[in-house]
């Protein structure tokens, strides 16, 4: 999702919609200071565990259902941990991820929860608070980390706050809100056709999604002051960081461009970091900022003086899921490896990028790859063999497609467990995908050649390599099919090739200095390069990738 804000425009303004509030941000800057400033100097990010980890994305309603009701719930996914992570690196049964993110589980009217009503009560549908806490002890005993979503940017219209709000101008809680005497007629930012500002009880408040989502005003203090205190107050719980929904758009000074990326923006993000940093410095942060690389790169801040970032130490990287989806589907690696040199240029040195293939606002990758075996394993082993921490959407390790209507329920359909009632003994909330009688976890558990199989095997290789966790990446010079590249780590280099296009292929030379290679991860059909150090070369089938660690 995407998100905004504004002053609210009520009793004697101090600053307008069409200036930035000086005073707002300089006590934004004031109170992150002070959060931060310790005896020995500013709390640092201590989340190294997340540099490299593989992440999964849940939307619990659609995960497993525990109860019969056709929804999914946090017992249902309790009883599912095994299946992501069984806690034994001896095993390989698992898909070995690191870490969890689940889409929103807070109290919400809505079936996808970005409207939240309160945010310290798991949502009824889900569970309790008492199977929230289960559910972190549980994943916590199997090494899983837990991150949830916080929509930060607004609330439900039915949320008490707002309600409050909007009961009269003379309310404690109306600039909670983002309220003005006229409909000011700003169009969406990001070029949507929704109206932003909505009537209610004689004004107009801004609501940058729709009516249903009015925007908190974060240039009231009280407001900031509580956001802050629920973040806390869950991170104590044991939650390990957040997912912070439409981060752009917190405050607005104007129409247009005033809408999104606002110094203001920033502020208000670096102090919710550092917040975060001095509850709990081994918690993380990652940020929906969907836009151009640029502008993500901003989102991180500083790193002269906190490593990492002083902002939002992680940012989804959409640019390079655009690559990497549509060079797979056209089969040309050249715009991938040319989006990674673009990030190498313009992100600061040292900060962790958030590579992803696809998430619940897109159309499902086995429908934009038309099912294509294929194109789908090319997709998996370059998103597990690039630096930073990237993420996985479920049911994406089966190729799940999509569901059978156009809008966003089937982005999030149920979870293909087998081709029969795994999901839910009831009738699902929502219909299953097509397809689900072969893209299932039962049909591809046992086969090694599944889908399934090979994000196992990458997960395991990618968890085997401290270079390809955390190293840097060297791109090499190939042909405009073939992505290869260098990771290195201290004394270890792996190299990595894969050839996305339909043909069988050479790499060309590979300038890479070395006696001899270790096979970490490569389909069966490919054989070791051939050369001497300095002018290697390998042959690849279509489709096919290669990874080894060299000597």
């Amino acid at each position: 999702m995407k998100i905004a804000l504004t002053r609210a425009v009520t009793i004697a303004m101090a600053c307008t919609l069409a200036i930035s509030c000086a005073s707002s941000t300089a006590f934004a800057d004031r109170r992150r200071a002070a959060a931060v400033r310790g005896p020995s100097g500013p709390v640092q990010w201590n989340h190294d565990w997340s540099n490299g980890a593989v992440f999964y994305e849940i939307f619990v309603r659609s995960f497993k259902d525990s109860n019969g009701d056709g929804i999914g719930d946090l017992n249902g996914l309790i009883a599912s941990l095994d299946y992501l992570n069984d806690g034994n690196p001896a095993t390989s049964t698992d898909l070995g991820i690191d870490a969890i993110w689940l889409m929103p589980v807070f109290e919400s009217p809505s079936y996808h929860g970005y409207d939240t009503i309160d945010y310290e009560t798991i949502e009824r549908d889900y569970g309790s608070n008492a199977d929230f806490k289960k559910l972190l002890d549980e994943a916590h005993r199997r090494g899983i980390r837990v991150i949830v979503d916080y929509v930060m940017n607004h609330s439900s219209s039915q949320n008490p706050w707002f309600i409050e709000s909007a009961s009269s101008p003379a309310s404690p809680k109306r600039d909670w809100y983002v309220w003005a005497n006229t409909d000011r007629g700003w169009a969406q930012p990001w070029g949507g056709n929704t109206d932003t500002w909505h009537p209610k009880n004689g004004a107009w408040f801004y609501g940058v999604f729709w009516s249903g989502m009015p925007d908190l005003n974060y240039r009231t203090p009280a407001v900031r002051e509580e956001v802050e205190r629920i973040a806390r107050f869950w991170l104590q719980q044991g939650v390990d960081g957040f997912r912070l929904d439409a981060t752009r758009y917190l405050i607005e000074t104007g129409p247009g461009a005033g809408q999104a990326d606002t110094p203001e923006t920033h502020a208000i993000l670096k102090q919710f970091a550092a917040t975060v940093r001095e509850t709990k410095p081994e918690a993380t942060l990652v940020a929906e900022n969907w836009t151009d690389t640029p502008i993500i790169a901003k989102y991180y801040g500083s790193t002269s003086v906190i490593k990492g970032g002083d902002e939002m130490p992680m940012n989804f990287d959409f640019p390079l899921s655009s690559a990497i989806v549509d060079g797979v589907n056209s089969g040309r690696a050249t715009g991938i490896a040319d989006k990674i040199r673009e990030i190498q240029r313009t992100y600061p040195a040292g900060v962790i990028d958030t590579p992803f293939l696809t998430n619940h606002d897109q159309v499902r990758l086995a429908t934009v790859f038309a099912d294509n075996a294929g194109k789908m394993k090319n997709a998996a082993a370059i998103l597990l063999t690039l630096p930073g921490a990237p993420f996985l959407y479920y049911g994406e390790e089966v190729g799940l497609q999509n569901g059978p209507t156009s809008g966003d329920e089937s982005k999030r359909t149920p979870m293909p467990w087998d081709n029969a009632n795994g999901f839910t003994s009831g009738s699902p909330w929502f219909g299953y995908a097509p397809g689900r009688e072969r893209e299932n976890v039962a049909a591809q558990t046992d086969d090694v050649n599944s889908l399934l199989s090979r994000y196992r095997k990458l997960i395991a290789a990618r968890h085997a390599s401290s270079a390809l966790m955390k190293g840097s990446i060297e791109l090499l010079d190939t042909s405009a099919q073939v992505l290869a590249f260098v990771r290195t780590d201290g004394s270890e280099r792996v190299l990595v090739v894969h050839n996305v296009s339909d043909a069988f292929l050479s790499s060309g030379t590979l300038n890479v200095q070395g006696s001899g290679f270790e096979r970490l991860f490569a389909d069966t059909i490919v054989a070791d390069p051939t050369g001497a150090s300095g002018s290697w070369s390998v042959s690849l089938p279509p489709r096919t990738t290669g990874v080894w660690r060299v000597r």
